[in-house]
């Protein structure tokens, strides 16, 4: 086993999380705020798109069975990547499409693959997912965390699209 670590923001990280726990080779998932203020991430704060958060997803996957590419094209098929700052009902900053990358080769195949997709004109209007340096994830408060496994019946604007 290669164990690796993705931050992945797709708007409200409940229905983010929820979808991506179930994809083999997905080891954890964790809720958190990154890419903003560090001194102001509480919900309380990041809520309301003053603070540069995005809700994000920290995903430790086995790289042997599930590459960070074929995990980013998971991740384009979960959300809307062509809306700026919004998914569903959920409209802001912190609902960004934003993949906060962590080195160098992570940067290249996100930048590879968001090519790919561009390519491939499956969205009928332009990418606007941000590539961003993961410089801290802050994990959000407990109740956030497995939200959808604690409240199944909890919000989500996601879905897996083909």
């Amino acid at each position: 086993m290669r164990k690796e670590k993705a931050v992945l923001a797709a708007g409200c990280f409940w229905g983010v999380e929820e979808l991506i726990r179930a994809v083999p080779g997905v080891l954890n998932t964790e809720v958190g705020y990154c890419g903003g203020d560090p001194t102001a991430a509480t919900y309380q704060q990041v809520k309301t798109g003053q603070t540069g958060h995005a809700e994000a997803v920290l995903v430790e996957f086995d790289a042997e069975t599930l590459s960070f590419a074929d995990l980013l094209r998971l991740f384009f098929k979960l959300h809307d990547p062509t809306t700026m700052n919004r998914q569903g009902n959920d409209i802001g900053t912190q609902y960004r499409s934003a993949i906060f990358y962590q080195n160098e080769n992570q940067k290249e195949i996100a930048a590879q693959v968001i090519q790919e997709m561009t390519v491939s004109k499956k969205f009928l209007n332009p990418i606007v997912t941000k590539l961003e340096l993961l410089t801290e994830f802050i994990s959000a408060e407990e109740y956030h965390q497995d939200y959808l496994q604690k409240n199944p019946n909890g919000y989500t604007c996601h879905f897996w699209r083909n």
